[in-house]
């Protein structure tokens, strides 16, 4: 007797269809899994065997070949062991005939029977539902986030008796309701602190809002004690509202990395990602012998946070050339190559040297110059030319320490104006805020004027812009005009936009 059902195969970000096939046929005793299972996968014999005594079912003395086809595509995980043990129990006759037809099913087995949750829920359902799947039987704790997918029926079971029942529609599955507009509005923005403790900086403190208006990348060079940290953690903060898509998008990141909190179904905070210094190249980009995202893809659509940039390993940096111009990641090893969205804005902090005082006038550097340029060299011309914003920070003057009316605006005030920016977007029809326009649609949504086309042009002689400088400067330029509340970008925005392109000591 073969008994088959369907399972959703995870490959990175992407999925794939695995038929399970259980035969039971008359001979000595045994349970094997094959079809190129991984340790996890050959460990479900253990854990289903365990499960169904555990359940009250019968264990068939019976000679049990599962198989995951196709044969050629690695499974990994304990995601089927749900799937394994229901097309036992359908092929042992303990399942009603026909109530797996059209049927998905995810979820680990504890070796009591209950159902624990697996990684890439909410994408192994948008799966399901891309390929016409009836229904998908998923652990409760991973019941809200797989409804969060529009076209299939989802049946949270907390036990392996409970999903039986379910499928027999003698008992109800468990109850989810996932209303994603009314999450992310009644999410609150989360910062380390508000924008208003931050002294001094007004440049710093533009250019900070001028990249949560436009997604603009960031770096801010200073010395030690200047404020690069603390207004990067503020961030968060002054960013706009997450729409249901982008929390969707960071949301089926977070759960293929069992990043989601127990029962959590949507991500309503833009993440802040800040790794070490000392992180690998894999590390930051992704990797692994089974592809997983790295530190830039658990940034998408949030922050990645690149303290004390020039201590990075220059691979590392330099890793970053492909996500940061094309939006995505693409990890390729012997398993097969995953594809990672990597949209994330990047903010970078870091001293002019090693001392940290380079150029300040209150404490003299004492680097040598070899040792400086070195330095300031880890990060290569390709990556600082993919930098949209560049601001010099100071030491702080001892009025500004001292005295509060140094103190600026609160992050909810400047947020305000953030989101009106981001408004002004979505009214010209941009699906993307405006530091990933293409070229061509940037330079048509800036409608620059005669006077910023001709500063523009004795900008690229005078800065030696390349091609990409120059796009990422109008792109600037129209954000700062959005700020303004302006349709059409002026001399006065594009001058505004090229100051950031020129400050910066590593520039």
């Amino acid at each position: 007797m073969v008994a088959r059902m369907l399972s959703p195969a995870l490959l990175g970000l992407d999925t794939a269809t695995v038929e399970v096939e259980v035969d039971l046929r008359p001979g000595l005793p045994g349970f094997s899994v094959v079809g190129l299972p991984d340790t996890a996968v050959q460990e479900a014999r253990e854990r289903v065997r365990s499960g169904l005594v555990n359940q009250a079912f019968d264990l068939p003395a019976l000679r049990i070949v599962a198989n995951l086809a196709p044969a050629d595509l690695r499974k990994a995980g304990p995601q089927y062991d749900l799937p394994i043990a229901l097309a036992v129990l359908s092929g042992s006759g303990q399942l009603r005939p026909g109530a797996l037809a059209g049927t998905g099913a995810i979820g680990e087995l504890a070796l009591d029977g209950t159902l624990r949750p697996v990684p890439g829920a909410l994408v192994m359902a948008e799966h399901a539902a891309r390929r016409g799947w009836r229904q998908l039987v998923v652990p409760e704790a991973n019941a809200a986030e797989a409804a969060l997918v529009p076209g299939i029926r989802v049946l949270g079971a907390r036990a392996l008796r409970h999903a039986v029942e379910v499928l027999e529609r003698r008992s109800d599955p468990c109850p989810v309701s996932v209303d994603a507009d009314a999450l992310l509005d009644a999410a609150m923005p989360e910062a380390a602190g508000d924008l208003a403790d931050v002294r001094g900086q007004g440049d710093a403190r533009r250019a900070l809002e001028i990249a949560a208006a436009g997604g603009h990348s960031m770096l801010m060079i200073g010395p030690p004690g200047g404020g690069k940290t603390m207004l990067a953690r503020r961030l968060p903060g002054i960013m706009p509202r997450l729409r249901v898509r982008e929390a969707i998008a960071i949301t089926r990141v977070h759960s293929v990395a069992g990043l989601l909190g127990q029962g959590e179904a949507l991500v309503t905070q833009r993440p802040f990602r800040a790794p070490h210094h000392t992180i690998s190249a894999p590390g930051l980009v992704g990797g692994g012998r089974l592809p997983r995202p790295g530190e830039i893809t658990l940034a998408h659509e949030g922050v990645l946070f690149l303290d004390e940039v020039c201590a990075f390993s220059p691979v590392a940096l330099d890793a970053l050339r492909q996500p940061l111009e094309e939006g995505c990641i693409d990890i390729t090893r012997a398993s097969g190559t995953a594809r990672f969205p990597a949209e994330p804005l990047l903010v970078c902090a870091g001293n002019p040297c090693p001392c940290g005082h380079a150029g300040d006038p209150a404490r003299a550097c004492t680097c040598a110059p070899a040792a400086a340029d070195a330095y300031r060299a880890r990060i290569s011309g390709p990556i600082a030319d993919r930098i949209d914003l560049r601001v010099d920070m100071p030491r702080l003057e001892r009025h500004e320490m001292l005295d509060d009316s140094t103190a600026g605006e609160t992050s909810a005030t400047v947020r305000g104006r953030v989101q009106g920016a981001r408004d002004a977007q979505d009214a010209r029809g941009q699906v993307v805020p405006n530091a990933r326009l293409g070229a061509a649609s940037a330079r048509e949504a800036a409608g620059m004027d005669r006077a910023a086309r001709s500063l523009l042009g004795t900008a690229i002689d005078r800065l030696a812009l390349t091609a990409r400088g120059c796009d990422r400067v109008i792109r600037v330029a129209r954000t700062v005009a959005d700020l303004a509340g302006c349709e059409r970008v002026g001399a006065e925005h594009l001058a505004e936009a090229l100051r950031y392109r020129s400050a910066g000591a590593l520039a």
